[in-house]
């Protein structure tokens, strides 16, 4: 089966085209690049011996897509494209909503007219917002996300579950992320953001590497075990097959369906930096920040209903990540 990928050269994104490669799917990729590099393509080559489809397209430009789908036999879709960075959402919300939402609503359209009835979105944890308790369930009320990455997200579940009680034969799963961390085991794809990192892995590596001086860690003063947040840190490989599962389940035609995607366990921030300098045997510098606007002390997942109903859970611990993003971050360095 043939799946196209919006942006597949992405960090989740890529290692989901592995897997699905991996797994006998026929893959075409459509990114623009914006959070990402055409290397990508060969790394997923080097590692599949197969080198996906790839067209350098902005998901909104809609003739562009239709071309896409006119060259392509596409079965189902996997959503990843859009712009993704909380705290630039909050200086930019107008390019937020026009790129995130204007961007589904062409793959909507296109997929309608060439009859493409599965969906795999990626949404995120965000959603639940401020006002649930952990650990979040994907039956809870969903809360106000904080930024306008959030909202947007939030308003795309709400248009998917509009177009699939409009067009039942729409199937959509939405996965909720918690906290992607690590890289390929092959050291060949991994997270790469551009400037400054938002994410808190790719800041220790990039401190462990000597590119950044010292890694900030926001408050030590919350209702935690050691002070600091807490978070439900997935590791990509996994994510990546949760996709996978996702599709399988969008086979036996379930209308809208929604999964949390995570380990079901929060790690602490001081517990991943000790995890890391464990496991790669070094000392990263940090220093304790004042509290950061707008971080939750905790939160993490209930993934049972994946468990249950996709047969997928995480096979893969914080000290993989810890030990597969810093040897991502050795081949990475200096490019």
């Amino acid at each position: 089966m043939s799946v196209l990928v919006t942006g597949g050269t992405g960090y989740i994104g890529s290692h989901t085209v592995v897997e699905l490669i991996n797994a006998g799917y026929e893959v075409v990729i459509v990114d623009n690049y914006i959070n990402s590099k055409p290397e990508v393509l060969d790394a997923i080559q080097t590692i599949t011996g197969k080198k996906p489809r790839f067209y350098n397209l902005d998901v909104i430009d809609k003739v562009g897509l239709k071309k896409v789908f006119q060259e392509n036999k596409i079965d189902q879709v996997i959503h990843f494209a859009g712009l993704k960075a909380v705290g630039e959402s909050v200086s930019k919300p107008l390019e937020y909503y026009r790129n995130n939402i204007d961007s589904t609503l062409s793959l909507l359209e296109v997929m309608k007219e060439f009859s493409v009835k599965n969906l795999v979105f990626s949404s995120s944890a965000t959603v639940y917002g401020e006002e649930n308790d952990f650990p979040y369930v994907e039956t809870m009320r969903l809360g106000t996300p904080t930024s306008p990455y959030g909202k947007t997200k939030l308003f795309i579940e709400m248009i998917l579950k509009d177009v699939n009680h409009a067009n039942p034969e729409l199937n959509v799963a939405v996965l909720r992320y918690f906290n992607p961390i690590g890289a390929h085991p092959s050291g060949l794809i991994g997270e790469d953001p551009q400037g400054l990192p938002n994410n808190l892995m790719p800041y220790i590596t990039r401190v462990a590497a000597g590119k950044l001086d010292t890694l900030h860690v926001f408050g030590n003063d919350y209702p935690t075990q050691d002070g600091t947040c807490e978070r439900d840190y997935i590791h990509v490989v996994d994510l990546a097959l949760g996709h996978l599962a996702a599709l399988k389940k969008l086979e036996s035609h379930p209308g809208f369906v929604v999964y949390n995607l995570g380990t079901g366990k929060g790690i602490s921030v001081l517990e991943l930096i000790h995890d890391f300098e464990d496991v790669n045997h070094l000392k990263l510098n940090y220093v304790i920040d004042k509290r950061r606007p707008g971080d939750l002390p905790a939160y993490w997942a209930d993934a049972s209903k994946a468990k249950r109903e996709l047969n997928w859970e995480t096979k893969l611990t914080a000290k993989d990540a810890c030990r597969d993003s810093w040897n991502w971050e050795k081949h990475n360095s200096g490019k």
